[in-house]
């Protein structure tokens, strides 16, 4: 998508050229959002907000990586915040047992897997479009929560577990913010530094030309699926861990700021195109937009108009910008 989302005039020098691409204009909005927030709130700039401010996107920065890969190749998977509603459950089931917090771990990571491996099945399998397959187990998922917790709510997790969603490493950085750093470093040497990245822009661009290429290209879908579970299965774990308790509503609408956060990134919605960075960058700068308009008291449903409103934007725009340049 990158190449859709150019600032309109050409430049021939290479380090001129990263000027006008999209990931620099997307920084270029986050420094403008940073400095906004900074006059907006006099609370902004302290050290312990600006670490709280991370909570409002690393998890789903965590699950937005596997889902770029997921796009770029020409899929999607909508059911993610329901993999972390269903694997939240099945850990708060297990606490109830009094098990170990490395249990615990096991568990969620196990849901998110076999999640993300039953979409992954459904969908290479037997050819079904992402979008309706995905959609079908957004419902199942959650569903199976409302089934098993109905209006109440599992608590009593290991002391040792809080640590995963409210624990620091190192003064005012969190375990949550390592985990995103390290998430995204792993993630953009996956897709930028080696051939499973090469063969997943391969798929996206032409998945007809990729099989013929000698691409398996019904595996190489089914493990994005399920990077994509167990990735959802790490944000269930931090999502719990620091709210301390599951409920069957627990991510609900989170999907929604997911693709957001991804295709703000500049990953193309069709397939084909995207990089780690602009998710990193897009992350940062939605973070920063709900952080700010939380220490402004602005109502949730507001946030909510703001982040439908962004997605439309970001799918419109290069498509529109397409049109008037030809």
């Amino acid at each position: 998508m990158s190449e859709f989302r150019e600032i309109p005039f050409r430049l021939h020098n290479p380090y001129l050229t990263k000027l006008k691409s999209w990931e620099m204009l997307l920084f270029l909005v986050a420094v403008a959002i940073f400095i906004g927030n900074s006059f907006a709130s006099p609370y902004f700039l302290n050290a312990w907000n600006l670490s709280d401010a991370t909570f409002n996107f690393t998890e789903k920065a965590i699950i937005a990586f596997a889902m770029a890969l997921l796009i770029i190749a020409g899929e999607i998977d909508l059911s993610v915040a329901s993999i972390i509603a269903l694997a939240s459950t099945a850990m708060g089931a297990a606490a109830q047992f009094d098990v170990s917090t490395p249990t615990l771990v096991l568990v969620g990571l196990s849901v998110g897997i076999s999640c993300g491996a039953f979409n992954g099945f459904l969908v290479t399998k037997f050819g079904l479009a992402s979008i309706v397959v995905t959609i079908g187990t957004m419902s199942l998922f959650r569903g199976i929560s409302y089934i098993i917790l109905g209006d109440k709510a599992y608590r009593g997790y290991p002391e040792e577990f809080a640590f995963f969603g409210q624990g620091y490493v190192f003064w005012v950085i969190s375990f949550e913010f390592v985990l995103f750093v390290l998430t995204a470093i792993v993630f953009g040497l996956l897709l930028h530094k080696s051939q499973f990245g090469r063969t997943v822009y391969a798929i996206g661009n032409n998945q007809t030309g990729a099989f013929f290429s000698g691409i398996n290209v019904h595996r190489v879908k089914f493990l994005l699926f399920l990077l994509t579970g167990l990735m959802s299965g790490i944000a269930a774990i931090c999502l719990t861990s620091r709210l301390g308790s599951t409920r069957p509503s627990i991510a609900f609408g989170m999907e929604l700021e997911i693709v957001t956060m991804v295709v703000l990134g500049g990953v193309n919605i069709l397939g084909g195109s995207g990089s780690i960075t602009g998710v990193v960058i897009a992350a940062f700068v939605m973070g920063l937009v709900t952080f700010g308009l939380g220490l402004l008291n602005v109502p949730g449903i507001v946030m909510s108009i703001f982040i439908g409103t962004l997605l439309i934007l970001v799918i419109a725009i290069p498509q529109l910008w397409e049109i008037w340049r030809r």
